[in-house]
């Protein structure tokens, strides 16, 4: 979950700070300067800070939630790690060598099998 709200932020980032075309459009855009968006992250930063102080009630359950989420984040990569990790039986249908006993595969052969005359293949 971490991982995508970093990944939004960044490709945000990225879409923010690539290059625009000149359109009609864009000159409607009012032009903000580095300086007054520093101050807005600031102050923004500043009222956020303050919050908990407002409602304290809020920070208290968002901490809660926050800490469930990250315990739910821990259990779910435990689990996919141990999915990935564990070893997986082999469905392929093949033989494992150290399973098969060596005399266990000779005289399969019933009696009415071996009773057949053997004829090797035509020739063409």
């Amino acid at each position: 979950m971490f991982f995508l709200l970093r990944l939004a932020f960044w490709l945000g980032l990225v879409l923010v700070l690539l290059p625009r075309d000149k359109t009609p459009e864009s000159e409607k855009v009012p032009e903000i300067r580095a300086s007054d968006a520093v101050s807005a992250a600031t102050a923004t930063i500043n009222d956020m800070s303050q919050f908990c102080k407002r409602q304290p009630s809020a920070c208290e359950v968002g901490g809660q939630a926050a800490t469930a989420i990250g315990q739910r984040a821990t259990d779910g990569a435990r689990k996919i790690y141990q999915i990935i990790t564990e070893k997986k039986p082999d469905h392929t249908g093949s033989i494992d060598a150290d399973a098969v006993d060596a005399t266990a595969s000779r005289d399969t052969l019933t009696s009415a099998d071996q009773a057949i005359e053997f004829r090797p293949p035509p020739t063409p």
